[in-house]
């Protein structure tokens, strides 16, 4: 696990950058629409986030990843694909894999993380779709 982050939390940067890369401007409340946490949970991560240095808020109430918060965000986007990726390469349904990932991402080394992206890239099937919270 990433830096001592609770899974929850590593949903909401993740889904902070998706956001952000599809909308431009995310604020609290597109956090609580797009995922199935309660507004006091998103409240509360968001507090610690900004203690930690990992996003800013604005005036206008507008999140803002910080250059640690992108590549925290970054690297748990990539994570939760590419062992989605390796689910569904064994013919895991999408949605499954999508979800099972949650779970597994979390629980790898980075040394059996990297191995599984080595042999993805190695048998040649691509982890490069978009992220999705």
């Amino acid at each position: 696990m990433f830096m001592n982050i609770y899974e929850s939390s590593e949903e909401y940067l993740g889904t902070i950058l998706m956001l952000k890369e599809r909308k431009g401007n995310v604020r609290s409340s597109d956090i609580t629409n797009e995922i199935s946490f309660e507004k006091p949970s998103v409240s509360h991560a968001l507090k610690q986030f900004q203690e930690k240095g990992y996003i800013t808020v604005d005036e206008d109430s507008f999140i803002h990843l910080t250059v640690a918060g992108r590549d925290l965000a970054q690297r748990i986007c990539e994570r939760h694909k590419v062992v989605a990726q390796m689910l569904k390469s064994l013919g895991v349904t999408d949605e499954t894999a999508k979800k099972d990932a949650c779970g597994i991402e979390q629980n790898l080394s980075e040394e059996t993380f990297a191995r599984i992206k080595e042999h993805l890239c190695k048998n040649g099937i691509t982890i490069n779709e978009p992220i999705k919270a």
